[in-house]
């Protein structure tokens, strides 16, 4: 009898999970729907699974329209998150290893003052940090995309919080060995925090590929747009293609989901160490 409430409760969580997945996955089958579908199917008041002829070629459309610099705008994106996520690691590693083990009597008021500015408003620092990337003459280039969204509070307070725990007896080790705080923390600490660098970068990197204000802003050469501003494009006063819209956003999400595929063993691990919540 208890084996049958086991089994019977197993296939009933496993019903219930294929039923969230399915729930899940049904924004992404709109996206390929409509992106494989003519505005005329889209807007049809008429329902159907698919279309009657899936149209590939919008695809196509989508990197030959002269309107809409798609290809450039895909790759400025990569460009700038991979800049991003590797630049606020860095910063944010040393930044919460110095904070958690170099001997300071400013280390806590430095770190406090740190998670102060999360508690300012972005709308608040906007402005001033669009006038410094315009006094510097960075507009509509990689640097006023890159630079000014380098370091994290968020990803330093993670850092510092997961090094507090980091096993001493490793880095008391390097000491005997002759190794300073630098040589420890890039041949002892950083390859044993591969984990909490995965999760965190996961998250820096989604969070600069889906930026959009201050892209916009920035980035107003047609060369400097990125996914965000370009998907914008397709839906203005003047002109509406839904087609090329959603077959965008599809070509814009691939490159996260490889990124989520590649690491998702990592990120796990790394939640469960750091405490991500």
């Amino acid at each position: 009898m208890d084996d049958a409430l086991v089994r019977a409760g197993r296939a009933l969580r496993l019903v219930l999970l294929v039923v969230l997945a399915l729930v899940f996955l049904i924004p992404f089958y709109l996206l390929v729907r409509d992106g494989l579908s003519s505005e005329r199917d889209i807007t049809s008041p008429e329902w159907s699974f698919f279309p009657g002829a899936l149209r590939w070629g919008n695809v196509r459309e989508l990197f030959d329209d002269p309107s809409v610099p798609f290809a450039r705008s895909l790759l400025n994106s990569a460009l700038i998150a991979v800049a991003t996520t590797l630049g606020t690691l860095l910063l944010a590693s040393l930044a919460g290893y110095g904070l958690a083990r170099i001997p300071y009597r400013h280390a806590n008021k430095v770190f406090y003052g740190i998670l102060g500015t999360l508690l300012v408003p972005a709308a608040v620092t906007f402005v001033p940090s669009f006038v410094l990337v315009s006094s510097l003459g960075w507009i509509s280039t990689l640097r006023g995309l890159i630079v000014p969204t380098l370091f994290s509070a968020f990803a330093c307070f993670v850092f510092r919080q997961y090094f507090l725990g980091f096993p001493r007896e490793l880095e008391d080790a390097a000491q005997v060995d002759g190794l300073g705080y630098w040589r420890t923390y890039w041949l002892v600490v950083v390859p044993n925090a591969r984990p909490v660098f995965a999760a965190v970068g996961t998250i820096v990197f989604l969070g600069a590929w889906n930026s959009f204000l201050w892209p916009l802003v920035i980035g107003q050469d047609q060369n400097a747009w990125t996914v965000q501003v370009a998907l914008s494009s397709f839906t203005t006063s003047q002109v509406i293609r839904l087609h090329e819209l959603f077959v965008a956003a599809v070509v814009s999400v691939l490159p996260l989901l490889l990124v989520f595929l590649c690491f998702q063993r990592w990120i796990v691990a790394g939640v469960e160490r750091s405490g991500i919540d």
